[in-house]
């Protein structure tokens, strides 16, 4: 699914950005959330266009996913979410639309 080979978060993340990904997404245990639209997106409300993962060299807090979303009204935007032990607990369903392994 991923499109583009990215070195640091830092660099997908900027990357997504210019190509229009400018909102944030907070992930809740139900649904994704837009502050900054006050909007919550539940699976079949969006799509996964782009994932990149990132693995910390020397430490496992910095491992993370990177998530390009679309919701069904045109909205884009970036989630980033650990994972491993420091991943949230979410609901079965929003776990499978981001295709991360059962806990």
């Amino acid at each position: 699914m991923s499109f583009f080979a990215y070195d640091t978060l830092t660099e997908a993340m900027q990357d997504l950005q210019r190509r229009g990904y400018t909102q944030d997404f907070n992930l809740s245990n139900q649904y994704l959330h837009c502050p900054g639209l006050d909007l919550e997106l539940y699976p079949q409300h969006f799509q996964v266009r782009e994932v990149y993962r990132f693995e910390g060299e020397t430490d496992p807090g910095d491992e993370n996913v990177l998530y390009a979303i679309e919701s069904d009204q045109g909205v884009k935007g970036l989630l980033v979410n650990a994972y491993g032990a420091y991943s949230e607990p979410i609901a079965d369903e929003l776990m499978h639309k981001l295709n991360l392994p059962a806990a």
